[in-house]
């Protein structure tokens, strides 16, 4: 019985990833359109900003699901990872742009006093900020300059999802059920990525201990 597979064929692969820059993008520029036509309500700033900052959560889950998916369930979809993290870089910079510019009108004196009786919006801005450097490092040329040291700067992701369920989870007095399953969703995804290593050590702790009785066995 073969596993269920979504494998795209190869051929369509590098016009797949452009596609879903242009379909991960389509959400923002709908709700651009509905608020320059008026269509978001009584306060159409703060429900585009709540739904670019909704999008950047469900971007991010993708992002940190990629791995789980491809040793759960056989699903590589490693080469649309940088895809996946660049959208939600994209949606962050676009959330926190609608606060600063028309949330805030760029008055840094209300930013700050708006930090200071909600300090959630540090876990924001700096799940952000550590984004900016993921983002400028996504290609490439990056990869081969930065070698080794570019694997541990691209695991700021995990401390990212970490402030991004913080931000999420404290930007509203009582969760509703969404809110509940992207913060479990992280959650569950940063313990994955946090047990693989503990488990890979393991594995090779077991085998090297194998390989030492099987020494000492034949040695006897």
């Amino acid at each position: 019985m073969t596993a269920f597979s979504l494998a795209i064929p190869k051929r369509w692969q590098p016009a797949s990833v452009w596609l879903l820059y242009v379909v991960g993008l389509v959400p923002a520029a709908w709700y651009f359109y509905l608020g320059a036509t008026d269509q978001l309500g009584a306060d159409p700033v703060k429900t585009f900003e709540l739904f670019l900052g909704i999008w950047t959560i469900r971007f991010l889950i993708l992002t940190l699901a990629v791995t789980p998916a491809r040793d759960l369930l056989g699903w590589n979809y490693l080469r649309y990872r940088r895809a996946l993290g660049l959208l939600t870089f994209y949606y962050a910079l676009m959330h926190f742009t609608v606060y600063m510019v028309l949330d805030q009108a760029l008055d840094i004196a209300a930013v700050i006093n708006d930090v200071v009786k909600r300090p959630f919006i540090m876990f924001g801005m700096g799940a952000l900020a550590m984004l900016v450097p993921l983002a400028v490092t996504s290609n490439n040329f990056s990869i081969r300059r930065l070698g080794k040291n570019w694997i541990w700067l691209h695991r700021l992701i995990y401390i990212i999802g970490a402030c991004a369920a913080l931000h999420f989870a404290l930007s509203t007095k009582i969760l509703d059920l969404e809110q509940y399953i992207y913060v479990g969703l992280i959650i569950a995804l940063i313990l994955y990525r946090s047990y693989k290593p503990i488990g890979r050590s393991r594995k090779k702790g077991q085998g090297r201990a194998r390989g030492g009785r099987a020494v000492a066995s034949s040695a006897s």
